[in-house]
């Protein structure tokens, strides 16, 4: 198997870096077929579908390619720590996504925590996309722009109503659209986990709980010293 690639995106106002890995896993039909045989249930933490656990090979078999990405390309350079990492598919219909799944996330508000998302459905499904907060200007939230971000939404919404119920695609009245990216076949992204972004899942995408036809992907999170 050739060697991953890797393309770093330096996003928007604030420059924050994306990097896109090509050929992330040495082997991602084993992870797939592992996908096909575990028990997945629903979700935690606001996640709009499904999750089951991992292989207690895969966070040691990317170390490697890790390494490349967190010190270089992201600038961590501490300690890792697992926070939390599963397979994950996407299933929640648009009409039953609450307010928190209709508009673009972070997932911490420290520095020191990363986002990975490994994507493992064949042909390829929907990805990624980070966005600026248009009325704060706000690409990332920490714990000082909180308290500032959310105030302003909850002003936004009692003033000019909730979102529709659908996933963000593109820009909206109250985000723009900085980056996306597209899934492919064990393509992974790489991030600070308290930039704005949202799985980019298209109206009509199947939204299957079946990991051989849904939006199969494996979500990380790590924390890094």
């Amino acid at each position: 198997m050739s060697a991953p690639s890797f393309t770093v995106h330096h996003v928007g106002r604030e420059a924050q870096p994306v990097v896109v890995i090509d050929g992330f896993a040495p082997d991602p039909d084993a992870l797939r077929a592992a996908a096909l045989e575990a028990p997945f249930g629903p979700a935690l933490q606001h996640y709009p579908g499904v999750r089951a656990a991992l292989p207690d090979s895969y966070i040691p078999a990317q170390r490697t390619v890790l390494a490349q990405v967190l010190g270089p390309m992201l600038g961590r350079s501490g300690a890792v720590e697992l926070v939390d990492a599963s397979f994950s598919i996407v299933t929640t219909p648009p009409e039953a996504l609450d307010i928190r799944q209709r508009i673009p996330h972070c997932d911490a508000f420290g520095a020191e925590r990363i986002a990975l998302v490994h994507y493992l459905a064949p042909d390829g499904g929907d990805g990624t996309a980070f966005f600026r907060h248009r009325s704060t200007g706000f690409e990332t939230i920490d714990a000082e722009r909180a308290p500032i971000f959310f105030g302003q939404l909850d002003a936004e919404f009692r003033y000019g109503g909730l979102p529709p119920a659908r996933y963000v695609t593109g820009d909206t009245n109250l985000f723009e659209q900085t980056l996306a990216v597209e899934a492919r076949y064990n393509r992974a992204l790489v991030y600070p986990s308290y930039l704005l972004h949202s799985g980019a899942i298209a109206p009509d995408a199947v939204l299957s709980s079946d990991p051989a036809l849904g939006r199969l992907t494996v979500t990380a999170f790590l924390s890094v010293g």
